[in-house]
């Protein structure tokens, strides 16, 4: 035994590679190996030699196979520190370049919008997009004969046959937030009502579903004054540069005076520059809120007053960023998304704009 374990030892010790290994784990403890053989022999001894033979065979295997275990773990270790040294890679090196998201032009028009409205103390309100049609029409003085509630124009969800609830639409715009904005908090109140609203329209100024931002202000002497200067704030800020503003006349069910608000511009070379020239652009409309809309909202006309505006967040986008058409916000393509997007560190500033 004493042989078999030096020459089986030696061996080992002297194996180049695992395919080695195994051949000597077979001729030592294969079944026709050297070591199973002496085993085998046990059987033809005296219960004597058994009891000395037997635990010295089976110490001499565990010898052997400790010795395999240890020296295959050497060789892997010898090869792991040869592909190491072959594979060698800095880990300090920058990681390969991969494409960024990009901020949405209307989410980002948005947040600067929010942004220079809370500077002047305006709140962002939210509210349903599907809407029962007297937060859409009833509340806000429209009445059933309007062609804004035909069919053609509203987009109405489907009711079973008898179905009793009131008609719900895809809202028309966020005016309803307005409404449920005064009856949670009643007056004095300052809002804006961000958010997308649905019309039946498509051409290339006008989408099935665009945004939207309202704004709503009321207390006790508000007047039409309070609503120029805070609409000439907001387009010199949003626009980085002093922006006039031109009231005409108008009618809307929902303000009583009501006005379109156009902004100086100048058209040149197909484009239009904002706060410049001799032009005008009509943007948004306003007024003074009906008194019939704060009696919807639980306010007392009497007491309150107030003024409130709309305007598409889609189409200042598209002045500001110098975007043709309306549809292409819509169309999900790539080129076009990392043209006109932003990226996610460009933060809204309050004047100025953003420098792209």
């Amino acid at each position: 035994m004493d042989d078999l374990r030096n020459k089986y030892i030696e061996r080992i010790a002297e194996a180049a590679d695992e395919a080695v290994l195994e051949e000597l784990r077979v001729q030592a403890l294969g079944k026709k190996g050297e070591i199973s053989l002496k085993m085998r022999e046990l059987g033809k001894m005296s219960p004597e030699e058994r009891q000395v033979a037997g635990p010295a065979l089976n110490q001499l295997k565990d010898e052997i196979n400790s010795a395999i275990a240890a020296k295959r773990a050497a060789l892997e270790d010898t090869a792991l520190d040869a592909r190491l040294r072959a594979e060698w890679l800095d880990v300090t090196l920058p990681a390969r370049p991969r494409r960024a998201g990009t901020i949405h032009p209307v989410s980002q028009v948005t947040e600067e919008v929010t942004a220079i409205f809370a500077d002047m103390g305006f709140a962002v309100a939210e509210g349903p997009r599907v809407e029962t049609d007297w937060y859409n029409f009833d509340a806000l003085n429209i009445p059933g004969h309007h062609p804004a509630r035909a069919e053609m124009d509203t987009f109405y969800m489907h009711r079973d046959e008898g179905d009793e609830r009131p008609p719900f639409v895809l809202r028309t715009h966020t005016s309803p937030v307005q409404i449920r904005s005064m009856e949670a908090q009643g007056a004095p109140i300052r809002i804006i009502c961000p958010g997308g609203v649905y019309r039946a329209d498509y051409d290339q100024t006008h989408t099935p579903m665009f945004h939207q931002v309202e704004g709503l202000a009321i207390d006790r002497d508000l007047s039409m004054a309070n609503l120029k200067w805070v609409l000439e704030e907001f387009f010199t800020a949003f626009f980085g540069t002093t922006v006039k503003t031109r009231f005409r006349a108008s009618h809307f069910p929902f303000t009583e005076p009501s006005a379109e608000v156009d902004i100086q511009c100048s058209f040149e070379g197909g484009t239009v520059k904002v706060g410049e020239g001799d032009d005008w652009l009509e943007v948004l409309g306003s007024g003074m809120v009906h008194p019939k809309v704060l009696q919807a909202g639980g306010i007392d006309p009497e007491q309150w007053q107030g003024f409130a505006f709309g305007m598409g967040i889609d189409r200042i986008a598209m002045l500001k960023y110098g975007i043709p058409d309306l549809r292409a916000f819509f169309d999900s393509d790539l080129r076009w998304l990392r043209h006109y997007g932003f990226a996610s560190l460009d933060v809204p500033t309050i004047r100025g704009g953003l420098s792209r």
